[in-house]
């Protein structure tokens, strides 16, 4: 039977010292990295200024952009990213890699975090030493994360929910402007990120709601009393509803009593389909509706609601 030795891990000091002999080894065997990584990297410069700074080391890839990379012997510490990401910029690269003795679960995760963005490819590596029984010292070196089509994924999802928060803030900031020229009812209320804002009916658990989506709103008396089984919400609603003629004339037309489905709430809306968050150039006639159509219903609901 063949003898089969036991790895051993040597101290990273014991094999690069000084630390720039890591970066000297690491320049004559680029490809060492390289396949870990699945980049074929080349043209390898050590020392490359990057302002009143000096990289490691860069290389290009294979449609020659450039690639940064710094190497720090012990625990990853927020200096060296922050000298990464500069080098990277200084540079223009497309690519940065930070290899580093212990990676810290926090620099995981902002690496995992950066590589959302398409801008540039991070990746973090945790290199050790080792030997197998009296042999001479090897590098090991791990792929802790790296960039991936789910990470893109994510990133590309993140943007798109922030352009919606900015949208939808914007369209609850021009909406509330008006609707205080025409009622106190909201006059309280600032704008949010979310789809809706709202203001209470002056009942606990209830509340009068704007709400809009891509491309319609409403106005919507939306009961949450009762937190627990949500029969004392359909209760509210029935109650309200043996006024339904005298409610819907007050308001001017139809609207839409409903027992939302997965939830414990009920609601009382009406739904105004000129446009939504997405349609700025019709948010002046939305917000004219929305804000008249709330006005009527806060109007014809407001006597029932004191009998509660």
């Amino acid at each position: 039977m063949s003898v089969i030795d036991k790895i051993q891990r040597v101290k990273l000091r014991d094999v690069w010292h000084p630390e720039p002999k890591f970066s000297e080894w690491l320049e004559q065997n680029i490809d060492v990295l390289g396949e870990c990584i699945g980049i074929k990297l080349s043209n390898v410069r050590r020392e490359k200024d990057a302002g009143d700074f000096s990289v490691d080391l860069v290389a290009e890839d294979d449609n020659e952009n450039q690639v940064v990379i710094e190497n720090q012997l012990e625990k990853s510490n927020h200096d060296h990213l922050g000298k990464l990401i500069t080098y990277l910029t200084m540079l223009e690269a497309k690519v940065a890699i930070w290899i580093v003795s212990e990676p810290r679960p926090e620099h995981v995760r902002a690496i995992a975090r950066l590589n959302e963005s398409r801008t540039a490819a991070f990746y973090l590596l945790k290199v050790e030493a080792i030997r197998i029984g009296n042999s001479n010292p090897a590098a090991l070196l791990t792929l802790i994360t790296g960039p991936s089509e789910e990470t893109r994924i994510i990133g590309d999802q993140k943007a798109e929910l922030a352009e919606r928060h900015i949208e939808r803030k914007k369209f609850w900031t021009a909406l509330l402007a008006l609707a205080k020229t025409k009622s106190r009812l909201h006059s309280d209320i600032s704008p949010k990120i979310y789809n809706w804002v709202g203001t209470t009916a002056g009942v606990q658990g209830l509340g009068f709601n704007y709400v809009v989506r891509q491309h319609d709103a409403q106005v919507e008396l939306y009961i949450d009393q009762d937190k627990e089984t949500g029969d004392g919400n359909q209760k509210i609603l029935e109650k309200l509803e043996t006024s339904k003629e005298s409610i819907e004339k007050g308001f001017g037309g139809p609207l839409l009593w409903e027992t939302l489905e997965d939830s414990r709430a009920c609601r009382i809306r009406y739904i105004v389909d000129l446009g939504g968050w997405q349609d700025e150039e019709k948010w002046p006639q939305v917000h004219a509706a929305l804000v008249d159509a709330m006005i009527r219903l806060e109007k014809a609901l407001r006597p029932h609601l004191e009998n509660l």
